[in-house]
């Protein structure tokens, strides 16, 4: 009995973990199919007179970027501030608190900045991203698009891509530059330099393939974050309940898949 029981759970077990793999799979594959499409439109829609519209680009653009300076201002600055604090008390046991400066250098341009921007948008403006089709889609806005001739991923999507691909790179050199002023803060308080010597430090640390490295990444994000939240708004159904399984669900994915392509990138490229 109790090992027909225990075979009974292990079915069970088997049977959720495949069902997730698959589930998983079809996300997948869903997101490339997105990713195909909003290309097409992007690079070829003139020729087939739907062009991804400037103005939408612009509308997602000011939301996507524009409307997330203050917090992530805000959020970048304590960053580097904290990193600076934790790093002069560690170091100071050593002696050698004054090399904290190359460490926030590298640390903010490679990983800090960009995982901070990058979190930042996920769960701002992807929430909002996938809220906003996914309330379209259980009002039949989106079947009424396709009725009216009007490619969905051309009007919804691309434009989310486009947005992102701009707006990222700058949300991530905004990050790194207020991550680095809250440290350089830090710095000059707790080892008694002055901020022009501690940002000539800073400049000597860096190298250029430390800054293009967080700019590759927040591409790769902005992908990332884009895809994520538009297939999980297309997937919504459910009314108000399911939108916001659909809502949550894209914040979790959009930030679990920054973190998770952030360590693959950062296996690779510290070779």
């Amino acid at each position: 009995m109790a090992a027909e029981h225990a075979a009974t759970g292990f079915r069970r077990l088997s049977e959720q973990v495949g069902r997730k793999f698959v589930s998983g799979v079809e996300d997948f594959g869903y997101g490339a199919a997105l990713l195909g499409e909003s290309l097409f439109w992007i690079f070829f829609g003139y020729w087939f007179r739907q062009r991804v519209r400037l103005q939408a680009v612009f509308a997602e653009m000011m939301s996507i970027g524009v409307q997330a300076i203050p917090v992530l201002a805000v959020l970048a600055f304590a960053n580097g501030a904290m990193m600076a604090m934790q790093g002069i008390y560690t170091l100071r046991e050593f002696g050698a608190e004054s090399q904290i400066i190359s460490g926030i250098a590298t640390s903010v341009t490679r990983e800090f900045g960009v995982l901070i921007a990058g979190i930042v948008v996920a769960g701002r403006s992807g929430s909002a991203i996938a809220a906003r089709i996914g309330t379209m889609q259980m009002a039949q806005e989106i079947d009424a698009l396709r009725v009216m001739g009007i490619a969905p991923v051309r009007y919804l999507v691309a434009p989310v891509l486009v947005a992102m691909l701009v707006m990222m790179p700058v949300l991530t050199l905004l990050a790194d530059g207020m991550a680095l002023l809250g440290g350089g803060m830090l710095s000059v308080m707790e080892l008694h330099i002055s901020m022009e010597t501690y940002f000539d430090r800073v400049l000597a640390s860096l190298v250029p393939g430390d800054i293009w490295q967080g700019l590759l990444k927040s591409l790769v994000f902005a992908v990332l974050i884009a895809l994520v939240a538009t297939s999980n708004g297309f997937n919504a159904s459910g009314g108000a309940e399911g939108l916001g399984r659909a809502t949550t669900r894209s914040v979790v994915l959009c930030i679990g898949a920054i973190v998770v392509a952030d360590m693959i990138f950062t296996f690779f490229l510290i070779q």
